[in-house]
């Protein structure tokens, strides 16, 4: 047992990653029920539910009973007699037996060879008839005897015994029915079915009940052969005497096959159905209850009560899916990355809000226009598409409207129009860098808004007098969303910590209080940092990464350098300090500016994602000048020299734009130390810096190609060999001494 709930669960950890996680998991559970208890409290409020049971046929009833909306039932007891009908009109089934059949012909045929073995001839006629009874005990009696006298003296034997024959296999073939006393007082009066089976198939036929052959009606069956036939009526007498003990049942009635017949009539009865408009008064206060109100009042109460039960069902499996739906693809299915439990929060909000918020807004007066119209979409999608990805937020447009559409919140011009705002709103700030891009996205929702309400009404068929309200809601809703998210996103970003493009660009100024000190304490690092922003953001250009991330992570990657900047190589403008120092300690001090930084940076509640390009920026590479120092010292100083003393306490980088500025920060470091810097010289060291990177596995953990890293090569290339371009050297000219000033071009 105890294996079957471990494997279960590892199951259900690999669907769904996020429940490893206390809060987030939590968090779905709280906005699933949330959104539960909304739409069942929604549904027990149904005034249909809460009707009086105080009526009664005949009597004054005491309140107004209105249909709240258009429903349909079935009439019972209408019902209950149109099938009576359809049964009535059911044929009784009854089965030819082909064995009863032959076995009566067989026995004539006996009869034929004893008729024709006697004669006045050869033997007297109480002979004859002494054959036939010891012959035929059971068939002949004393009643046949005139009939057997008068075959045995016919000078027309031979062609009576042949008539006889056809008339006989005629009746037996036309079928003898031994019809049941009771049993089909309800069936059809008129016609029976009688089956007949062959030795491939089985053949249906219907025939009349005044057609048939019964026992009672044999002697009436042959005389009308006899008649049909033109045979003489003197042949009447003898045929009727030698034939009745031949012809037997041979027709039964089958009570099986006719009540299978009666099912799959009633079967195929549909049910005699009522409709009660929407609106419409079933019971009027101060008048008598008559019958037929009283049985529309009953089937409203009913419906009422069936559709509670199986819409709470319903929309319970509806949630659970729609829940499931959205834990599921909110992570690395979508864009990559696990959310963070600030963003799971988000998302669990916005999303139990809008399911919540449209149950509740469904009742609300809204005219002829979708109710979805007074939803703000478009602000719900918004806010995850800037906040964490827009991908997951074309996840939610799909999602959510579609959720109010099955628990009965939307019809299908909201759900039209929701998810039309949804999937516009998702997209329209891809590129923004303003937070007046947010009022731009809303005139593009609200012109989507205003396309999308068009074609409902036009589906709709709606009267031309209401499309200019209806455009003019449709078109707030899409400005007023674009507003809130204007209000509502500072708040947001400084809860969520996000790196939002907005957030970014203002990172990015360089007047930031935080980049002013590190000009005045360090100006080399920030020298250097402006240099490596540069190259990454050309970087991260070429192979579609985010250059703002990465711009903004190069500006902060070496913070931790104002602790100690004088430490650092571009910030010495007289001796260096590391000369003093021995190698070990000399690379403890390099590589405690990762950890300072990150440090700084949490302090200044810098974006994940940036403080993520400060711990990778140097990954866990060795230091590698320190560590052969050590290892030429070693001899000297007998103290045993490992890597991981010297090697960076970070991670290598996960994410394209830390790989980019990791690669910048060694690129440009690297290309300060050549002599005489020229494109190809640049190109080839770079090349094998970066060759070094790949080779230590720096890279492992990126989404980097090797088309992507020959990108970002030649970009860095095109930006230090243009900044670090030769200048050509001008001849020495000797003045004239009337010159005093010669300019250069």
């Amino acid at each position: 047992m105890t294996g079957i709930k471990n494997r279960l669960m590892a199951i259900i950890n690999k669907l769904f990653p996020i429940s490893r996680q206390k809060g987030p998991a939590y968090a779905w559970i709280g906005a699933f029920l949330l959104c539960l208890l909304v739409v069942l409290l929604n549904i027990n409020s149904n005034p249909n539910v809460k009707i009086s049971d105080n009526f009664e046929v005949g009597k004054v009833a005491d309140q107004d009973v209105i249909a709240e909306k258009t429903i349909t039932y079935i009439d019972e007891n209408a019902t209950r007699l149109k099938m009576e009908a359809q049964e009535r009109l059911v044929p009784a089934v009854f089965w030819y037996s082909k064995e009863v059949s032959e076995e009566l012909e067989s026995r004539w045929s006996d009869f034929l060879v004893l008729a024709e073995t006697h004669s006045p001839e050869s033997s007297s006629g109480a002979a004859f008839r002494q054959d036939i009874h010891s012959k035929f005990p059971d068939l002949f009696d004393l009643a046949n005897d005139d009939a057997l006298d008068l075959l045995y003296n016919s000078e027309e034997k031979e062609l009576i015994l042949s008539s006889c024959t056809l008339m006989l296999k005629a009746i037996l073939g036309s079928g003898i029915y031994l019809v049941p006393d009771t049993g089909l007082e309800n069936l059809n009066q008129e016609m029976l079915e009688l089956i007949r089976k062959s030795d491939t198939r089985f053949e249906q036929e219907r025939v009349t009940f005044w057609n048939i052959v019964t026992p009672e009606s044999i002697p009436r069956a042959i005389q009308a052969s006899i008649v049909a036939r033109s045979f003489p009526q003197r042949l009447s007498a003898i045929a009727i005497g030698i034939m009745s003990p031949f012809l037997r049942e041979n027709v039964f009635y089958s009570p099986e096959d006719t009540e299978r017949r009666i099912s799959e009539a009633r079967a195929r009865t549909e049910p005699v159905t009522h409709t009660i408009e929407r609106g419409k008064r079933i019971i009027r206060q101060g008048f008598v209850v008559t019958e037929g109100e009283m049985t529309e009042l009953r089937a409203l109460k009913l419906t009422a009560q069936v559709n509670e039960l199986s819409m709470s069902f319903a929309c319970l499996l509806f949630l659970i899916m729609l829940f499931c739906l959205l834990s599921f693809f909110s992570g690395k299915r979508t864009f990559g990355r696990d959310l963070t439990d600030r963003e799971t929060y988000l998302v669990c909000a916005l999303s139990a809000l809008y399911i919540a918020g449209s149950v509740l807004c469904r009742n609300m007066p809204h005219g002829s226009m979708p109710a979805s119209v007074v939803i703000p979409t478009a602000l719900v999608i918004i806010l995850p598409s800037i906040l964490i990805h827009p991908r997951l937020a074309f996840m939610l447009a799909m999602a959510l409207p579609l959720g109010a559409f099955f628990t009965g919140s939307f019809d299908t011009p909201s759900y039209i129009f929701a998810l039309v705002s949804g999937i516009v709103a998702a997209y329209s700030l891809q590129g923004a860098e303003k937070r007046m891009d947010l009022v731009k996205a809303g005139f593009v929702i609200a012109a989507a808004n205003i396309a999308a309400m068009t074609a409902v009404l036009l589906w709709q068929r709606s009267p031309a007098v209401v499309f200019p309200t209806s455009l003019f809601w449709a078109a707030f809703n899409g400005v007023a969303s674009g507003m809130l998210v204007l209000g509502l996103l500072p708040l947001l970003e400084n809860a969520l910590n996000a790196a939002t493009s907005f957030r970014l660009i203002e990172l990015s100024d360089l007047n930031a209080p935080i980049l002013r000190r590190l000009f005045t304490v360090a100006p080399g690092t920030y020298s250097h940092s402006i240099m490596v922003a540069s190259l990454a953001e050309a970087a991260c250009q070429e192979i579609g990464a985010n250059y703002l991330l990465a711009r903004v992570g190069a500006y902060y990657h070496d913070l931790g350098k104002m602790e100690n900047p004088e430490y650092f190589v571009e910030n010495q403008t007289g001796g260096n300090p590391h000369d003093d120092m021995s190698p070990r300690l000399s690379a403890t001090v390099i590589r405690s500016h990762v950890k300072l930084g990150v440090e700084k940076a949490r302090q200044l509640r810098l974006p994940k994602e940036v403080i993520d390009i400060i711990s990778e920026h140097h990954g866990n590479s060795v230091i590698t000048w320190f560590y052969s120092k050590a290892l030429q010292q070693e001899d000297q100083k007998k103290a045993a020299i490992t890597e991981e003393d010297f090697r960076y306490p970070g991670v290598p980088p996960c994410s394209r734009e830390s790989a980019v500025v990791m690669l910048a920060d060694m690129a440009e470091a690297a290309v300060r130390t050549l002599d005489k810097p020229t494109a190809p010289k640049i190109e080839k060291y770079i090349q094998e810096l970066i060759e070094k990177k790949v080779e230590h596995g720096q890279l492992n953990q990126t989404e980097l190609t090797f088309r992507n890293i020959e990108t970002i090569k030649n970009a860095f290339v095109l930006v230090l060999a243009g900044y670090y371009h030769t200048r050509i050297e001008y001849p020495k000219i000797t003045l004239p001494s009337d010159v005093k000033e010669v300019s250069e071009a």
